[in-house]
């Protein structure tokens, strides 16, 4: 049998026509439906972006939300993003409302982990971030969560080195580093030389594509063309043999950011982007062909079963038909 792998459907994978870095980075689908979406596909994880958070506690309560997800079989939940909180004056005053909402989710929702860290590079020493990141860790350990800081070419923590720095330099069993294909890609750190990290130093662990050069900005090439896994020239199925080997066996991220992409409906995105990334799997090929005929035929079982039922009135007219037959014969 083949073993099993959780995905997790990153939340700028399902958010459709929602828009990084501007004031309408919440998505456009409800929630519920996103979630419902999302479990269909297969996925057993789901991210949840902070703007999306507060915009959906408009209309629904963390309870309601955590509700959702359990009926719906979704057990690994990301929350992000949490940045700044390294700094001072009002960029920290904000970080701490954005970090309150967010670790209060967590513990409503039983989150794996929140991810945090900064989309710029900042003149903070070391020291500092080391230090901010292990109080936070700390606060997030009083909150049932796992704290991960995503390696970005963008940011300070921009490599192997620094990434392990921090999270020793910080020495909370909670924290750790989110490890995101596209950014290990772009930062042309070697697949081995991350598969060697310290395994207790792992917080998750996202896959996705894309090209290793561009014509555009970096910016540019992150938010609006990332692709899905196995259509660029990443490798990701080897990617994820090497931190399999390494013993990662936590939930697995798609996360991809792509124009073109959000313009598709929910259901396309979801089964596009679990049916390309469980194919990077061991042996997982004949599980998602299975999963894509099983779902191509419910329809067709689901007309029989209503052709079938609108018969049945008909069936209990059928012997006096017979015994009408009978005495024509006669």
């Amino acid at each position: 049998m083949a073993k099993h792998f959780d995905l997790l459907a990153s939340y700028w994978t399902i958010s459709g026509r929602a828009q990084p870095h501007s004031d309408r980075e919440y998505s456009p689908w409800d929630f519920k439906d996103r979630v419902a979406a999302a479990a269909r596909a297969g996925f057993t994880g789901i991210g949840i972006w902070h703007a999306d958070l507060e915009h959906t506690l408009r209309k629904r309560s963390l309870k309601e939300m955590k509700r959702i997800m359990d009926d719906h079989g979704i057990r690994h939940i990301e929350l992000e993003f949490l940045g700044d909180f390294f700094l001072e004056g009002e960029q920290k005053f904000q970080s701490d409302i954005t970090k309150k909402m967010l670790l209060e989710a967590a513990e409503a929702f039983g989150a794996h982990h929140v991810k945090v860290g900064s989309f710029v590079k900042t003149d903070a020493p070391m020291s500092k971030v080391i230090d901010a990141f292990g109080a936070l860790c700390r606060e997030g350990a009083e909150h049932g969560t796992l704290v991960g800081w995503e390696l970005m070419p963008f940011c300070d923590i921009d490599s192997v080195e620094k990434a392990v720095e921090l999270v020793k330099g910080a020495g909370e069993s909670n924290g750790g580093i989110c490890l995101d294909l596209w950014h290990i890609a772009k930062l042309k750190i070697p697949y081995e030389k991350v598969a060697r990290m310290p395994l207790k130093y792992i917080t998750s662990v996202e896959v996705n594509d894309g090209t290793r050069e561009c014509s555009w900005s970096l910016h540019e090439d992150t938010v609006n063309h990332r692709l899905f896994c196995g259509e660029g020239e990443f490798v990701p199925k080897r990617f994820v043999s090497l931190m399999l080997k390494a013993g990662y066996d936590g939930p697995w991220g798609i996360e991809v950011l792509n124009h073109e992409a959000r313009g598709w409906s929910l259901d396309k995105l979801v089964k596009h982007a679990f049916d390309t990334t469980i194919a990077q799997f061991p042996g997982q090929a004949k599980t998602a062909a299975a999963r894509r005929k099983k779902t191509a035929t419910r329809p067709k079982t689901a007309k029989r079963a209503a052709r079938a039922k609108a018969r049945k009135p008909r069936a209990a007219k059928r012997p006096v038909r017979r015994k009408a037959a009978s005495r024509r014969r006669r």
